[in-house]
């Protein structure tokens, strides 16, 4: 055990976050996303939501700086009546740790081809459809800390 490391973290997300470089992205996914057949990296953060992670991540990985949008979200498939009521919580943890930021919305499929891209998947127990988040990693530099 640690101290100052957020306890939902596991030792392989820690060592993934440490792997990752700048441009990098991460996928941390809901219950339903197929990460398995998706992703190059699977890390697994059973019986865990989304936002606790994402703000556990965040204490730990900046978001790139140099693209106009480093969060994306799996945009709801048009038709689809349901709204994401876990987009204003993504939103008020990243403002809290990091600049505010626009979301870059991405359609269904466009979205698992960025997954199949990313570092890495992080699998959660999130039951909020639409949940899924991607996140660049921006540059560790001396104003980081």
């Amino acid at each position: 055990m640690l101290k100052g490391i957020p306890a939902v973290l596991s030792p392989d997300i820690l060592k993934t976050l440490m792997e990752m470089g700048h441009g990098d992205e991460l996928v941390i996914a809901d219950g339903n996303f197929p990460s398995a057949s998706t992703a190059k990296r699977t890390l697994r953060s059973d019986g865990h939501g989304i936002p606790a992670l994402l703000d556990a991540v965040l204490q730990l990985l900046p978001l790139d700086t140099y693209v106009e949008r480093p969060v994306a979200l799996m945009e709801v498939v048009p038709g689809d009546p349901y709204q994401p009521d876990i987009w204003p919580q993504y939103a008020e943890i990243i403002g809290k740790r990091e600049r505010v930021v626009e979301f870059d919305f991405v359609d269904r499929f466009s979205f698992y081809e960025r997954a199949r891209a990313a570092y890495a998947v992080i699998a959660t127990s999130e039951k909020c459809l639409y949940g899924n988040i991607i996140l660049k990693k921006g540059v560790v530099s001396a104003r980081n800390f």
